[in-house]
């Protein structure tokens, strides 16, 4: 049952496909195959991260306090991808004239999935990505667009913070399971309680895999 149903990356991932990844490319100065390489990769990592934080029970109360204001707000219109068209057009361009650094709230949601980590983050995703200083632009337009999301499936499964925080913790091992970029960057960056230090070395490893396997 459970595991034959699509992860939150997949079902996102599938709703990203098509005018938002394009946009999004257009946005950051890419090609659509590289974006949706580069999104494949940053939605594994957010979501595995929210996950993480989930784990702790204050942590799921604060993540479902939060998607309260999406329910109310962006939530609404993300009942399939015009719903998400619009919402990526309202961060893309819309009124906004910041253009990539335009997501409304994108850097303070950033702030509280990766906490001190945000930087480390940012600085592994743009180097196995290829994307470079873009990739903290990246991660603010998918920001908003995933809590929408998980606003969403919250509100569709009539779930509670507990609920929540066990289908953001089912992902989290899915994504290490599955590894790939996004479940290497999640343990190298994120999973490892280290000394800190990113092992460069890893991360050419796993931008090498990156790169070379996929276009």
């Amino acid at each position: 049952m459970t595991t034959s149903s699509p992860s939150l990356v997949e079902e996102l991932m599938s709703q990203l496909q098509g005018a938002p990844l394009q946009q999004m490319a257009q946005q950051l100065g890419t090609d659509t195959a590289q974006m949706h390489s580069a999104v494949s990769a940053a939605l594994p990592l957010m979501l595995g991260a929210l996950g993480r934080n989930a784990a702790q029970p204050q942590g799921a109360m604060d993540l479902f306090g939060a998607l309260q204001q999406y329910q109310d707000g962006a939530a609404g219109g993300l009942s399939g991808l015009g719903g998400l068209g619009g919402l990526l057009g309202g961060l893309l361009g819309g009124g906004h004239s910041g253009g990539a650094s335009a997501a409304p709230d994108g850097a303070a949601i950033l702030g509280h999935i990766f906490g001190g980590n945000q930087q480390r983050v940012e600085a592994g995703l743009g180097q196995a990505t290829g994307l470079g200083a873009h990739a903290g632009q990246l991660l603010q337009m998918l920001a908003p667009i995933v809590m929408s999301f998980l606003a969403q499936r919250a509100s569709a499964g009539g779930l509670s913070a507990d609920g929540l925080g066990q289908v953001l913790g089912q992902e989290h091992a899915r994504v290490q399971q599955q590894g790939g970029l996004g479940g290497g960057l999640l343990a190298s960056l994120l999973d490892q309680d280290g000394d800190g230090q990113v092992g460069l070395s890893d991360l050419m490893k796993i931008g090498g895999n990156f790169l070379g396997g996929r276009r």
